[in-house]
Protein backbone atom coordinates (compact mmCIF):
# COMPACT_ATOMS: atom_id res chain seq x y z
CA UNK A 1 0.00 0.00 0.00
CA UNK A 2 2.85 2.35 0.83
CA UNK A 3 4.39 1.93 -2.64
CA UNK A 4 0.98 2.17 -4.32
CA UNK A 5 0.37 5.46 -2.54
CA UNK A 6 3.77 6.80 -3.65
CA UNK A 7 3.11 5.67 -7.23
CA UNK A 8 -0.29 7.40 -7.30
CA UNK A 9 1.19 10.57 -5.86
CA UNK A 10 3.88 10.60 -8.53
CA UNK A 11 1.28 10.09 -11.29
CA UNK A 12 -0.88 12.89 -9.95
CA UNK A 13 2.12 15.21 -9.70
CA UNK A 14 3.18 14.31 -13.24
CA UNK A 15 -0.32 15.06 -14.57
CA UNK A 16 -0.41 18.37 -12.74
CA UNK A 17 3.00 19.24 -14.14
CA UNK A 18 1.81 18.36 -17.65
CA UNK A 19 -1.19 20.64 -17.29
CA UNK A 20 0.93 23.52 -16.05
CA UNK A 21 3.52 22.88 -18.75
CA UNK A 22 1.00 23.89 -21.41
CA UNK A 23 1.99 27.51 -22.13
CA UNK A 24 -0.67 30.10 -21.39
CA UNK A 25 -2.04 32.24 -24.22
CA UNK A 26 0.45 34.98 -24.98
CA UNK A 27 1.27 37.81 -27.34
CA UNK A 28 4.61 37.55 -29.10
CA UNK A 29 6.46 39.47 -31.79
CA UNK A 30 7.11 37.92 -35.18
CA UNK A 31 9.05 40.23 -37.44
CA UNK A 32 7.14 43.50 -37.69
CA UNK A 33 3.84 42.07 -36.42
CA UNK A 34 2.21 40.93 -33.22
CA UNK A 35 1.45 37.25 -32.87
CA UNK A 36 -1.15 35.55 -30.65
CA UNK A 37 -0.26 32.07 -29.41
CA UNK A 38 -2.96 29.79 -27.97
CA UNK A 39 -2.46 26.20 -26.80
CA UNK A 40 1.11 26.51 -28.00
CA UNK A 41 0.13 27.35 -31.58
CA UNK A 42 -0.32 30.61 -33.54
CA UNK A 43 -3.92 31.78 -33.50
CA UNK A 44 -6.06 34.38 -35.25
CA UNK A 45 -9.29 35.59 -33.66
CA UNK A 46 -12.15 35.18 -36.14
CA UNK A 47 -14.53 36.59 -33.62
CA UNK A 48 -17.90 38.02 -32.84
CA UNK A 49 -18.77 40.22 -29.90
CA UNK A 50 -22.06 39.54 -28.14
CA UNK A 51 -24.62 42.26 -27.56
CA UNK A 52 -24.27 43.82 -24.14
CA UNK A 53 -26.93 41.76 -22.36
CA UNK A 54 -26.79 38.44 -24.24
CA UNK A 55 -24.28 36.77 -21.90
CA UNK A 56 -26.34 37.54 -18.78
CA UNK A 57 -28.67 34.58 -19.38
CA UNK A 58 -27.69 30.97 -20.07
CA UNK A 59 -31.15 30.33 -21.53
CA UNK A 60 -30.81 33.27 -23.90
CA UNK A 61 -27.34 32.12 -24.96
CA UNK A 62 -28.24 28.46 -25.50
CA UNK A 63 -29.51 28.76 -29.11
CA UNK A 64 -26.91 31.37 -30.06
CA UNK A 65 -23.90 29.06 -30.03
CA UNK A 66 -25.12 27.31 -33.18
CA UNK A 67 -25.46 30.70 -34.89
CA UNK A 68 -21.87 31.50 -34.02
CA UNK A 69 -20.71 28.14 -35.35
CA UNK A 70 -22.67 28.68 -38.56
CA UNK A 71 -20.66 31.87 -39.15
CA UNK A 72 -17.37 30.03 -38.52
CA UNK A 73 -16.49 32.12 -35.47
CA UNK A 74 -13.60 30.55 -33.59
CA UNK A 75 -13.84 33.08 -30.75
CA UNK A 76 -16.62 34.92 -28.93
CA UNK A 77 -16.08 38.18 -27.07
CA UNK A 78 -18.44 38.03 -24.11
CA UNK A 79 -19.06 40.49 -21.26
CA UNK A 80 -18.55 39.59 -17.63
CA UNK A 81 -20.74 41.83 -15.49
CA UNK A 82 -19.46 43.08 -12.15
CA UNK A 83 -23.01 43.58 -10.89
CA UNK A 84 -23.81 39.90 -11.47
CA UNK A 85 -20.63 38.26 -10.19
CA UNK A 86 -20.45 40.27 -6.94
CA UNK A 87 -24.04 40.98 -5.83
CA UNK A 88 -22.84 41.66 -2.27
CA UNK A 89 -19.40 42.84 -1.11
CA UNK A 90 -16.99 39.88 -1.22
CA UNK A 91 -19.76 37.41 -2.13
CA UNK A 92 -19.17 36.04 -5.63
CA UNK A 93 -21.43 34.20 -8.02
CA UNK A 94 -19.79 32.97 -11.22
CA UNK A 95 -22.85 31.28 -12.70
CA UNK A 96 -22.79 33.38 -15.86
CA UNK A 97 -19.05 32.85 -16.31
CA UNK A 98 -19.34 29.08 -15.90
CA UNK A 99 -22.23 28.97 -18.36
CA UNK A 100 -20.13 30.74 -20.98
CA UNK A 101 -17.20 28.41 -20.38
CA UNK A 102 -19.41 25.35 -20.75
CA UNK A 103 -21.14 26.62 -23.88
CA UNK A 104 -17.92 27.64 -25.56
CA UNK A 105 -16.23 24.32 -24.86
CA UNK A 106 -19.21 22.34 -26.11
CA UNK A 107 -19.06 24.18 -29.42
CA UNK A 108 -15.28 24.34 -29.84
CA UNK A 109 -15.10 28.14 -29.46
CA UNK A 110 -12.57 30.26 -27.57
CA UNK A 111 -13.57 33.19 -25.34
CA UNK A 112 -12.32 36.71 -24.82
CA UNK A 113 -13.88 38.06 -21.64
CA UNK A 114 -14.81 41.75 -21.52
CA UNK A 115 -14.62 43.05 -17.96
CA UNK A 116 -17.61 45.35 -17.53
CA UNK A 117 -16.25 46.73 -14.29
CA UNK A 118 -15.94 50.36 -13.25
CA UNK A 119 -16.68 51.73 -16.73
CA UNK A 120 -18.67 50.68 -19.76
CA UNK A 121 -18.99 53.25 -22.57
CA UNK A 122 -17.81 55.83 -20.00
CA UNK A 123 -20.64 55.11 -17.60
CA UNK A 124 -20.52 53.05 -14.41
CA UNK A 125 -23.75 51.23 -15.18
CA UNK A 126 -22.38 47.73 -14.48
CA UNK A 127 -21.05 48.37 -10.98
CA UNK A 128 -23.00 46.50 -8.28
CA UNK A 129 -25.95 48.13 -6.52
CA UNK A 130 -24.00 48.28 -3.27
CA UNK A 131 -21.41 50.46 -5.02
CA UNK A 132 -23.99 52.64 -6.75
CA UNK A 133 -25.92 53.39 -3.59
CA UNK A 134 -22.93 54.05 -1.33
CA UNK A 135 -21.65 57.05 -3.26
CA UNK A 136 -19.82 58.43 -0.22
CA UNK A 137 -17.59 55.38 0.00
CA UNK A 138 -17.42 54.96 -3.78
CA UNK A 139 -17.49 58.53 -5.09
CA UNK A 140 -18.50 59.73 -8.52
CA UNK A 141 -16.74 61.91 -11.06
CA UNK A 142 -17.95 65.53 -11.24
CA UNK A 143 -18.51 67.62 -14.33
CA UNK A 144 -17.25 71.20 -14.68
CA UNK A 145 -20.35 72.49 -12.86
CA UNK A 146 -19.68 70.24 -9.88
CA UNK A 147 -22.51 67.81 -10.62
CA UNK A 148 -21.93 64.14 -9.81
CA UNK A 149 -22.12 61.79 -12.80
CA UNK A 150 -22.99 58.11 -13.09
CA UNK A 151 -19.25 57.59 -13.51
CA UNK A 152 -16.90 56.38 -10.78
CA UNK A 153 -13.99 58.74 -10.25
CA UNK A 154 -10.59 57.14 -10.86
CA UNK A 155 -9.19 59.25 -8.01
CA UNK A 156 -10.74 57.12 -5.26
CA UNK A 157 -8.70 54.38 -3.58
CA UNK A 158 -11.97 52.73 -2.55
CA UNK A 159 -13.16 52.58 -6.15
CA UNK A 160 -9.88 51.05 -7.27
CA UNK A 161 -9.79 48.53 -4.44
CA UNK A 162 -13.34 47.34 -5.10
CA UNK A 163 -12.67 46.88 -8.82
CA UNK A 164 -9.34 45.14 -8.20
CA UNK A 165 -10.86 42.77 -5.64
CA UNK A 166 -13.61 41.75 -8.05
CA UNK A 167 -11.23 41.39 -10.98
CA UNK A 168 -8.78 39.30 -8.96
CA UNK A 169 -11.63 37.02 -7.92
CA UNK A 170 -12.67 36.68 -11.56
CA UNK A 171 -9.14 35.84 -12.70
CA UNK A 172 -8.75 33.32 -9.87
CA UNK A 173 -11.99 31.62 -10.92
CA UNK A 174 -10.95 31.54 -14.58
CA UNK A 175 -7.61 30.01 -13.64
CA UNK A 176 -9.23 27.38 -11.43
CA UNK A 177 -11.89 26.42 -13.95
CA UNK A 178 -10.09 26.94 -17.25
CA UNK A 179 -6.31 26.75 -17.02
CA UNK A 180 -6.18 23.20 -18.33
CA UNK A 181 -8.69 23.98 -21.11
CA UNK A 182 -7.56 27.52 -22.05
CA UNK A 183 -10.98 28.43 -23.36
CA UNK A 184 -10.38 32.03 -22.28
CA UNK A 185 -7.51 33.49 -24.32
CA UNK A 186 -7.62 37.25 -23.58
CA UNK A 187 -9.25 39.75 -21.25
CA UNK A 188 -10.50 43.24 -21.99
CA UNK A 189 -10.05 45.52 -18.97
CA UNK A 190 -13.08 47.84 -18.64
CA UNK A 191 -14.91 49.02 -21.78
CA UNK A 192 -14.52 52.25 -23.76
CA UNK A 193 -13.27 54.30 -20.82
CA UNK A 194 -13.85 58.05 -21.08
CA UNK A 195 -15.09 61.13 -19.23
CA UNK A 196 -18.42 62.81 -20.01
CA UNK A 197 -19.75 65.50 -20.29
CA UNK A 198 -16.57 67.40 -19.38
CA UNK A 199 -13.06 66.86 -20.69
CA UNK A 200 -11.80 65.94 -17.21
CA UNK A 201 -13.07 64.94 -13.80
CA UNK A 202 -13.72 67.85 -11.41
CA UNK A 203 -14.02 65.82 -8.22
CA UNK A 204 -12.05 67.71 -5.52
CA UNK A 205 -9.37 65.01 -5.47
CA UNK A 206 -9.10 65.26 -9.26
CA UNK A 207 -8.70 69.02 -9.17
CA UNK A 208 -6.05 68.70 -6.48
CA UNK A 209 -4.15 66.22 -8.68
CA UNK A 210 -4.53 68.49 -11.70
CA UNK A 211 -2.47 71.18 -9.98
CA UNK A 212 0.27 68.75 -8.99
CA UNK A 213 3.36 68.11 -11.15
CA UNK A 214 2.97 65.83 -14.16
CA UNK A 215 4.02 62.37 -12.92
CA UNK A 216 7.70 61.62 -13.38
CA UNK A 217 6.91 58.38 -15.25
CA UNK A 218 5.10 60.31 -17.99
CA UNK A 219 7.83 62.95 -18.25
CA UNK A 220 10.44 60.22 -18.55
CA UNK A 221 8.43 58.49 -21.30
CA UNK A 222 8.10 61.76 -23.23
CA UNK A 223 11.82 62.31 -23.15
CA UNK A 224 12.64 58.73 -24.16
CA UNK A 225 10.13 58.71 -27.04
CA UNK A 226 10.26 62.34 -28.16
CA UNK A 227 11.01 61.35 -31.80
CA UNK A 228 8.00 59.06 -32.11
CA UNK A 229 5.28 60.77 -30.04
CA UNK A 230 1.81 61.24 -31.48
CA UNK A 231 1.76 64.67 -33.21
CA UNK A 232 -0.86 66.29 -30.94
CA UNK A 233 1.05 65.39 -27.79
CA UNK A 234 4.44 66.32 -29.24
CA UNK A 235 3.14 69.69 -30.46
CA UNK A 236 1.58 70.61 -27.10
CA UNK A 237 4.76 69.71 -25.26
CA UNK A 238 7.03 71.58 -27.68
CA UNK A 239 4.78 74.65 -27.75
CA UNK A 240 5.24 75.03 -24.01
CA UNK A 241 9.00 74.72 -24.06
CA UNK A 242 9.53 70.96 -23.91
CA UNK A 243 9.74 71.27 -20.15
CA UNK A 244 11.16 68.38 -18.12
CA UNK A 245 8.84 69.07 -15.17
CA UNK A 246 5.89 71.19 -14.11
CA UNK A 247 2.13 71.05 -13.58
CA UNK A 248 -0.12 69.79 -16.35
CA UNK A 249 -0.83 73.32 -17.58
CA UNK A 250 2.82 74.35 -17.30
CA UNK A 251 3.96 71.38 -19.40
CA UNK A 252 1.14 71.23 -21.95
CA UNK A 253 -0.65 74.61 -21.73
CA UNK A 254 -4.21 75.47 -20.77
CA UNK A 255 -7.23 74.03 -22.55
CA UNK A 256 -9.35 70.97 -23.19
CA UNK A 257 -6.44 69.09 -24.74
CA UNK A 258 -4.51 69.26 -21.48
CA UNK A 259 -7.61 68.34 -19.49
CA UNK A 260 -7.89 65.22 -21.66
CA UNK A 261 -4.23 64.26 -21.23
CA UNK A 262 -4.66 64.58 -17.48
CA UNK A 263 -7.73 62.38 -17.23
CA UNK A 264 -6.23 59.92 -19.72
CA UNK A 265 -3.25 59.42 -17.43
CA UNK A 266 -5.42 58.69 -14.41
CA UNK A 267 -7.84 56.42 -16.27
CA UNK A 268 -4.82 54.56 -17.64
CA UNK A 269 -3.15 54.23 -14.25
CA UNK A 270 -6.39 52.83 -12.82
CA UNK A 271 -6.81 50.31 -15.68
CA UNK A 272 -3.17 49.30 -15.41
CA UNK A 273 -3.49 48.57 -11.70
CA UNK A 274 -6.56 46.42 -12.34
CA UNK A 275 -4.73 44.51 -15.08
CA UNK A 276 -1.55 44.20 -13.04
CA UNK A 277 -3.36 42.70 -10.07
CA UNK A 278 -5.32 40.36 -12.33
CA UNK A 279 -2.16 39.14 -14.03
CA UNK A 280 -0.63 38.30 -10.67
CA UNK A 281 -3.41 35.74 -10.35
CA UNK A 282 -3.57 34.53 -13.97
CA UNK A 283 -1.40 36.28 -16.58
CA UNK A 284 -3.52 36.24 -19.72
CA UNK A 285 -3.02 38.89 -22.43
CA UNK A 286 -5.04 42.01 -21.61
CA UNK A 287 -6.21 44.97 -23.67
CA UNK A 288 -8.23 48.17 -23.39
CA UNK A 289 -10.56 49.34 -26.16
CA UNK A 290 -11.35 52.87 -27.31
CA UNK A 291 -14.51 54.58 -28.53
CA UNK A 292 -13.07 56.53 -31.47
CA UNK A 293 -13.55 60.28 -31.60
CA UNK A 294 -14.82 62.14 -34.65
CA UNK A 295 -13.34 65.17 -36.41
CA UNK A 296 -14.13 68.57 -34.89
CA UNK A 297 -15.73 67.07 -31.77
CA UNK A 298 -14.34 68.31 -28.45
CA UNK A 299 -13.19 66.15 -25.53
CA UNK A 300 -16.17 65.66 -23.25
CA UNK A 301 -18.53 65.69 -26.21
CA UNK A 302 -16.88 62.37 -26.99
CA UNK A 303 -15.59 60.14 -24.15
CA UNK A 304 -12.50 62.07 -23.11
CA UNK A 305 -9.31 60.35 -22.07
CA UNK A 306 -9.69 56.87 -23.55
CA UNK A 307 -6.80 55.20 -25.40
CA UNK A 308 -7.22 57.32 -28.53
CA UNK A 309 -4.43 57.82 -31.08
CA UNK A 310 -3.70 61.46 -30.24
CA UNK A 311 -3.05 60.54 -26.58
CA UNK A 312 -2.00 56.92 -27.04
CA UNK A 313 1.47 57.73 -25.69
CA UNK A 314 -0.05 58.86 -22.40
CA UNK A 315 -1.67 55.44 -22.14
CA UNK A 316 1.48 53.61 -23.20
CA UNK A 317 3.47 55.40 -20.50
CA UNK A 318 0.94 54.46 -17.81
CA UNK A 319 0.07 50.88 -18.76
CA UNK A 320 2.99 48.43 -18.79
CA UNK A 321 0.56 45.66 -17.75
CA UNK A 322 -1.73 46.30 -20.75
CA UNK A 323 -0.68 44.40 -23.88
CA UNK A 324 -2.83 46.14 -26.50
CA UNK A 325 -4.80 49.33 -27.06
CA UNK A 326 -7.54 48.66 -29.58
CA UNK A 327 -10.05 50.62 -31.70
CA UNK A 328 -13.81 50.08 -31.79
CA UNK A 329 -15.20 51.00 -35.21
CA UNK A 330 -18.47 52.86 -35.72
CA UNK A 331 -17.17 55.49 -38.09
CA UNK A 332 -15.61 55.48 -41.57
CA UNK A 333 -11.92 55.83 -42.49
CA UNK A 334 -11.07 52.23 -41.62
CA UNK A 335 -7.52 52.48 -42.95
CA UNK A 336 -6.85 55.85 -41.30
CA UNK A 337 -7.56 54.60 -37.78
CA UNK A 338 -5.84 51.26 -38.28
CA UNK A 339 -2.71 53.11 -39.39
CA UNK A 340 -2.70 54.96 -36.07
CA UNK A 341 -3.13 51.84 -33.92
CA UNK A 342 -0.58 49.70 -35.77
CA UNK A 343 2.71 50.54 -34.07
CA UNK A 344 5.89 48.65 -33.11
CA UNK A 345 4.59 48.66 -29.53
CA UNK A 346 0.97 47.88 -30.43
CA UNK A 347 -0.31 45.02 -32.59
CA UNK A 348 -3.69 45.64 -34.19
CA UNK A 349 -6.72 43.90 -32.70
CA UNK A 350 -10.24 44.98 -33.68
CA UNK A 351 -12.46 43.80 -30.82
CA UNK A 352 -15.57 45.63 -31.98
CA UNK A 353 -16.83 46.84 -35.34
CA UNK A 354 -20.30 47.59 -36.64
CA UNK A 355 -21.94 44.39 -37.89
CA UNK A 356 -22.73 45.17 -41.53
CA UNK A 357 -21.97 43.60 -44.93
CA UNK A 358 -18.71 45.52 -45.41
CA UNK A 359 -17.00 43.61 -42.59
CA UNK A 360 -16.70 40.64 -44.97
CA UNK A 361 -14.19 42.66 -47.03
CA UNK A 362 -12.59 44.57 -44.15
CA UNK A 363 -11.48 41.41 -42.38
CA UNK A 364 -9.27 40.42 -45.35
CA UNK A 365 -7.66 43.86 -45.30
CA UNK A 366 -7.15 43.83 -41.52
CA UNK A 367 -5.52 40.40 -41.47
CA UNK A 368 -3.61 40.87 -44.72
CA UNK A 369 -2.36 44.45 -44.77
CA UNK A 370 -2.24 45.18 -41.03
CA UNK A 371 -1.59 41.58 -40.02
CA UNK A 372 -4.05 42.02 -37.18
CA UNK A 373 -4.34 39.35 -34.51
CA UNK A 374 -8.13 39.36 -34.73
CA UNK A 375 -11.42 40.88 -35.86
CA UNK A 376 -14.84 40.92 -34.22
CA UNK A 377 -18.18 42.41 -35.40
CA UNK A 378 -20.46 43.59 -32.59
CA UNK A 379 -23.78 41.92 -31.74
CA UNK A 380 -22.98 39.20 -34.23
CA UNK A 381 -25.65 36.94 -32.75
CA UNK A 382 -28.38 39.37 -33.84
CA UNK A 383 -28.59 37.91 -37.36
CA UNK A 384 -31.60 35.80 -38.30
CA UNK A 385 -29.74 34.04 -41.12
CA UNK A 386 -26.22 33.19 -39.93
CA UNK A 387 -25.63 30.75 -42.78
CA UNK A 388 -26.09 33.61 -45.28
CA UNK A 389 -24.00 36.25 -43.52
CA UNK A 390 -21.12 37.57 -45.67
CA UNK A 391 -18.78 37.56 -42.66
CA UNK A 392 -19.44 33.85 -42.29
CA UNK A 393 -18.29 33.22 -45.85
CA UNK A 394 -15.12 35.24 -45.19
CA UNK A 395 -14.47 33.43 -41.93
CA UNK A 396 -14.93 30.06 -43.65
CA UNK A 397 -12.11 31.00 -46.03
CA UNK A 398 -9.90 32.53 -43.37
CA UNK A 399 -10.17 29.63 -40.93
CA UNK A 400 -8.55 27.44 -43.59
CA UNK A 401 -5.71 29.94 -43.97
CA UNK A 402 -4.85 30.49 -40.29
CA UNK A 403 -1.65 28.39 -40.32
CA UNK A 404 -0.41 30.08 -43.50
CA UNK A 405 -1.34 33.57 -42.31
CA UNK A 406 0.37 33.06 -38.98
CA UNK A 407 3.56 31.86 -40.66
CA UNK A 408 3.65 35.00 -42.82
CA UNK A 409 2.75 37.56 -40.13
CA UNK A 410 5.44 40.21 -39.86
CA UNK A 411 6.91 39.37 -43.26
CA UNK A 412 6.72 41.13 -46.65
CA UNK A 413 5.12 37.99 -48.12
CA UNK A 414 1.66 38.98 -46.81
CA UNK A 415 -0.47 41.99 -47.73
CA UNK A 416 -4.07 42.96 -48.39
CA UNK A 417 -6.38 45.45 -50.08
CA UNK A 418 -9.71 47.19 -49.41
CA UNK A 419 -11.53 48.76 -52.34
CA UNK A 420 -14.68 50.73 -53.16
CA UNK A 421 -15.86 53.05 -55.92
CA UNK A 422 -13.75 55.97 -54.71
CA UNK A 423 -10.61 53.86 -54.24
CA UNK A 424 -11.07 51.12 -56.80
CA UNK A 425 -7.43 50.11 -57.38
CA UNK A 426 -4.42 49.18 -55.28
CA UNK A 427 -0.96 47.96 -56.25
CA UNK A 428 1.13 45.45 -54.29
CA UNK A 429 4.64 44.19 -55.01
CA UNK A 430 5.88 40.69 -54.23
CA UNK A 431 9.42 39.92 -55.37
CA UNK A 432 9.51 39.92 -59.18
CA UNK A 433 5.83 40.76 -59.59
CA UNK A 434 3.47 43.70 -59.27
CA UNK A 435 -0.15 42.82 -58.47
CA UNK A 436 -2.69 45.33 -59.77
CA UNK A 437 -5.82 44.70 -57.70
CA UNK A 438 -9.07 46.34 -58.78
CA UNK A 439 -12.66 46.29 -57.65
CA UNK A 440 -14.60 43.67 -59.59
CA UNK A 441 -17.02 46.34 -60.81
CA UNK A 442 -14.22 48.08 -62.74
CA UNK A 443 -14.72 45.36 -65.35
CA UNK A 444 -18.17 46.78 -66.07
CA UNK A 445 -19.60 43.28 -66.39
CA UNK A 446 -22.09 43.58 -63.52
CA UNK A 447 -25.26 45.75 -63.47
CA UNK A 448 -24.10 46.93 -60.04
CA UNK A 449 -21.19 48.75 -61.68
CA UNK A 450 -23.60 51.50 -62.68
CA UNK A 451 -24.70 52.19 -59.11
CA UNK A 452 -23.54 55.33 -57.29
CA UNK A 453 -22.03 53.27 -54.45
CA UNK A 454 -20.21 49.98 -54.72
CA UNK A 455 -20.01 47.33 -51.99
CA UNK A 456 -16.58 47.21 -50.42
CA UNK A 457 -14.27 44.53 -51.78
CA UNK A 458 -11.25 43.08 -50.07
CA UNK A 459 -8.58 40.47 -50.36
CA UNK A 460 -5.22 39.25 -49.17
CA UNK A 461 -2.22 37.75 -50.93
CA UNK A 462 0.36 35.29 -49.61
CA UNK A 463 3.60 34.65 -51.46
CA UNK A 464 4.47 31.01 -50.87
CA UNK A 465 7.41 30.72 -53.30
CA UNK A 466 9.20 32.94 -55.81
CA UNK A 467 6.46 32.48 -58.46
CA UNK A 468 3.63 31.02 -56.36
CA UNK A 469 0.86 32.75 -54.42
CA UNK A 470 -2.35 32.17 -52.53
CA UNK A 471 -5.04 34.79 -53.10
CA UNK A 472 -8.23 35.02 -51.03
CA UNK A 473 -11.01 37.56 -50.91
CA UNK A 474 -14.24 38.86 -52.32
CA UNK A 475 -15.08 41.29 -55.12
CA UNK A 476 -11.58 41.71 -56.57
CA UNK A 477 -9.92 41.20 -59.96
CA UNK A 478 -6.12 40.89 -60.14
CA UNK A 479 -3.72 41.39 -63.03
CA UNK A 480 0.06 41.11 -63.05
CA UNK A 481 3.14 42.83 -64.46
CA UNK A 482 6.85 42.32 -63.92
CA UNK A 483 8.50 44.44 -61.25
CA UNK A 484 11.52 44.83 -63.56
CA UNK A 485 10.78 45.61 -67.21
CA UNK A 486 14.01 43.86 -68.21
CA UNK A 487 12.45 40.58 -67.07
CA UNK A 488 9.86 40.81 -69.81
CA UNK A 489 6.14 40.34 -69.41
CA UNK A 490 4.26 38.35 -66.78
CA UNK A 491 1.86 35.57 -67.59
CA UNK A 492 -0.41 33.27 -65.63
CA UNK A 493 0.91 29.73 -65.54
CA UNK A 494 -1.94 28.17 -63.54
CA UNK A 495 -4.83 29.16 -61.29
CA UNK A 496 -6.57 26.60 -59.10
CA UNK A 497 -9.56 27.25 -56.91
CA UNK A 498 -9.79 24.99 -53.91
CA UNK A 499 -9.59 24.79 -50.15
CA UNK A 500 -7.30 23.76 -47.34
CA UNK A 501 -8.34 20.67 -45.40
CA UNK A 502 -6.33 20.00 -42.25
CA UNK A 503 -3.61 22.23 -43.66
CA UNK A 504 -3.41 20.42 -47.02
CA UNK A 505 -4.37 22.11 -50.29
CA UNK A 506 -7.19 20.31 -52.06
CA UNK A 507 -7.63 21.69 -55.60
CA UNK A 508 -10.99 22.12 -57.24
CA UNK A 509 -11.40 23.61 -60.69
CA UNK A 510 -8.48 24.76 -62.78
CA UNK A 511 -9.44 28.34 -63.62
CA UNK A 512 -8.66 28.98 -67.29
CA UNK A 513 -10.50 30.26 -70.35
CA UNK A 514 -13.48 32.40 -69.40
CA UNK A 515 -12.71 31.98 -65.68
CA UNK A 516 -9.35 33.78 -66.09
CA UNK A 517 -10.43 35.97 -69.03
CA UNK A 518 -8.28 33.86 -71.32
CA UNK A 519 -5.25 34.10 -69.05
CA UNK A 520 -5.58 37.82 -68.27
CA UNK A 521 -6.66 37.91 -64.61
CA UNK A 522 -7.62 36.20 -61.37
CA UNK A 523 -11.10 37.09 -60.13
CA UNK A 524 -13.52 36.81 -57.22
CA UNK A 525 -16.85 38.38 -58.27
CA UNK A 526 -18.76 40.60 -55.86
CA UNK A 527 -20.79 38.34 -53.56
CA UNK A 528 -18.41 35.41 -53.92
CA UNK A 529 -15.61 34.53 -51.54
CA UNK A 530 -12.88 31.94 -51.91
CA UNK A 531 -9.26 30.88 -52.23
CA UNK A 532 -7.26 30.51 -55.43
CA UNK A 533 -3.73 29.23 -55.82
CA UNK A 534 -1.70 31.06 -58.46
CA UNK A 535 1.52 30.42 -60.38
CA UNK A 536 3.12 33.14 -62.52
CA UNK A 537 5.95 33.18 -65.05
CA UNK A 538 7.81 35.74 -67.12
CA UNK A 539 8.50 35.77 -70.84
CA UNK A 540 9.92 37.91 -73.62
Amino acid sequence: MKYLFIYCAVVILACATTIRAQPLPSLQRQGAAGHLVVNGKPFLVLGGELGNSSASSADYMRPLWKKLQAMHCNTVLAPVYWELIEPAPGKFDFTTVDSLLAGARRHGIKLVFLWFGSWKNSMSCYVPAWVKKDYKTYPRAYDARGQAQEILTPFSANNLRADVDAFRALMKHIRTEDEKHQTVIMIQVENEIGMLPSARDYHPDATKAFHQPVPAALMQYLQQHRKSLAPALATAWKKNGTRAAGTWEEVFGKGLATDEMFIAWHFAVFANQVAQEGKKVYPLPMFVNAALNRPNVKPGDYPSGGPLPHIIDVWKAATPAIDLLSPDFYNPDFAYWNDLYTRPDNALFIPEIRFEPSVAAKVFYALGHYQAIGFSPFSIESTDAPEREPIGRSYRVLEQLIPQLCRHQGKPTLDGVLLDKHADTDTLTFGNYIFIVKHDYTLGWSPGAKEEAWPQAGGLILQTAADEFVVAGTGIVVTFVSAQASNGRTGILTIEEGEYREGRWVPGRTMNGDQSHQGRHLRFPVGECGIQKLSLYQYK
